[in-house]
């Protein structure tokens, strides 16, 4: 049995260029890590191994550099990794990118699939929608918001999720997909141990030409129905003012400055 985990590289910052044509972040040269919630992702696949006698396949999708979260993975515990990586992937919007993982995934694993997990969400798109949409791909159960797991074997996951106004204690059959919020376990930290242990293990490369379905109208921006229109950074706009005089004068200098900018409420009173 495999348990997948699906990870992604996103910015390290906020600083990110924008293609003014596709509409997609440049990533090229940017500082990069492991999406915060995948590390959730990976704590829970490393907890519930023992339990299914699985193997980890960590699993994300990008350019060649992202191979350098799969040697994260390795450094945490997964016991395998895999980059989907292909020119024809690139641009893809939550459906092409759902729909691309889900080849490779059964490319890995057409017939020992155990639990696919993923983060809650990325920080970089935050649609929280991949999840969702690779289960429908795979045709297995999910479920999403996992903040709890209460046990698990062979047959089945008992698991606890936060709905809007409720928390819902579940049994779901393998194979199956969770993705998992924060504070389900405390991710442990990459191993040195571990990181000169697996440094030589190679990480399989998943292209088009090893999907079941090869036609590159279903990837990448040929097949997203997403279109974005314009997308641009937030202005950063700081005003700065400096004021002089005695500590009387300053205190209310920033009194009236509070009231005319509405900081304060009955400052009015406050004044009187």
């Amino acid at each position: 049995m495999k348990i997948i985990v699906c990870i992604k590289q996103v910015p390290g910052t906020a600083e990110v260029e924008i293609d003014p044509v596709t509409g997609v972040l440049k990533r090229d040269g940017v500082a990069s890590k492991m999406n915060p919630y995948d590390l959730y992702a990976m704590e829970t696949a490393l907890q519930l191994q023992c339990a299914l006698d699985a193997e980890i396949v960590a699993l994300t999708m990008g350019p060649p550099q992202a191979a350098k979260i799969i040697r994260e993975a390795y450094m945490m515990g997964a016991d395998s990794g895999a980059l989907v990586s292909d020119r024809r992937f690139g641009g893809a919007d939550v459906l092409a990118t759902s729909r691309t993982l889900a080849e490779a995934i059964r490319a890995i694993c057409p017939s020992d699939l155990g639990v696919v997990i993923c983060g809650k969400q990325t920080t970089d798109g935050d649609t929280a929608q991949v999840g969702a949409e690779l289960a429908e791909f795979l045709k297995i159960p999910h479920v999403a918001n996992v903040t709890k797991i209460h046990k698990a074997d062979c047959h089945a996951l008992e698991l606890e999720t936060d709905l809007p106004l409720h928390r819902a204690h579940l049994k779901i059959a393998l194979p199956c997909l969770v993705t998992v919020d924060k504070g389900i376990f405390e991710p442990r930290l990459p191993s040195y141990k571990k990181m000169l242990a697996t440094s030589d293990r190679p990480i399989r490369t998943i292209t088009l030409d090893d999907f079941d379905d090869r036609d590159p109208l279903h990837y990448g921006l040929n097949g997203s129905p997403t279109k974005v229109k314009r997308i641009f950074p937030p202005e950063h706009k700081v005003v700065r003012e400096s004021w002089q005089g005695s500590g009387t004068e300053l205190a209310g200098k920033l009194l009236n400055y509070l009231d005319q900018n509405k900081f304060l409420q009955n400052a009015g009173e406050t004044n009187a």
